[in-house]
């Protein structure tokens, strides 16, 4: 098997975690190291293309709610909802109070049960009052909120798939990915993003940066606690426990970024 190229990790990234139409060459745990390194990239993406629409409708002159609610569309329909998805079916598992294996069929069925309903309402909707009232507060930490939280959702994945943990299942996207991600390159990934999301708190005033740290400190906290109950109630991850993540981690920073 040939080396690894950062080519092929931004490739597994892409076409993995969102529908951005790259062609994957390869499948390989190798290639899922590198992918999920570059993952919090792909957030990046999608948070740009989120604040980019949002911006456009307050141009033409929407309010902050308007703005707020595509915002939040965007990163559903640019992962064809599967962030969203996973959140739904990781609550159902955990709502449902039965054994693993029993919690992991309830996660592969095709329906959304009451506690994932419950979840993602409250969910999309506490997303969309912190985007608004980030816009109401300027345009630019609207935006700012958009790129952080969608980077730091994606950045919650590169450390879910950090050597260690395992998976719950034998197949599937979250057998791909389990512990793949060495623990020096996840620290890394965590620094480099926490370095750059505090420069761009800075653009905020005095305050910003430390605001910016902590929507990164609260955000990964709150997705690390998800992580090992996750972990103790199904045995390991799966790829709707990588959905719920994200969208726990985005969620917390919007909030935090919203505030002050």
């Amino acid at each position: 098997m040939p080396a690894i190229s950062p080519l092929d990790g931004l490739r597994f990234a892409f076409g993995t975690l969102t529908v951005i139409p790259v062609r994957v060459t390869r499948w390989d745990r190798e290639a899922a190291r590198g992918g999920m390194l570059c993952a919090p990239l792909a957030g990046l993406a999608v948070g740009a293309a989120a604040a980019g629409l949002g911006l456009v409708l307050l141009l033409l002159g929407a309010g902050a709610p308007l703005a707020a609610v595509a915002t939040v569309a965007v990163p559903a329909v640019l992962t064809r909802g599967l962030h969203l998805d996973g959140l739904a079916d990781t609550a159902d598992g955990l709502g449902s109070g039965k054994p693993a294996e029993d919690a992991l069929r309830i996660m592969k069925q095709s329906d959304i049960g009451p506690f994932g309903v419950i979840t993602l309402v409250l969910t999309l909707l506490a997303q969309v009052a912190a985007l608004a009232q980030a816009y109401d507060a300027s345009w630019a930490r609207g935006a700012c909120a958009a790129v952080v939280s969608a980077t730091l959702a994606r950045l919650a994945l590169t450390l879910a798939a950090r050597a260690g943990v395992p998976a719950a299942r034998p197949e599937g996207l979250g057998a791909a990915v389990a512990g793949v991600v060495p623990l020096r390159g996840a620290v890394v990934a965590a620094v480099a993003v926490a370095g750059a999301v505090a420069a761009a708190g800075a653009l905020f005033g005095p305050y910003g940066p430390v605001r910016a740290v902590l929507a990164v400190v609260l955000a990964l906290a709150a997705a690390e606690a998800l992580l090992r109950h996750c972990t103790r109630r199904f045995g390991g991850v799966t790829g709707d426990v990588f959905g719920g993540l994200a969208e726990t981690a985005a969620t917390t920073a919007l909030i935090v970024l919203s505030l002050g």
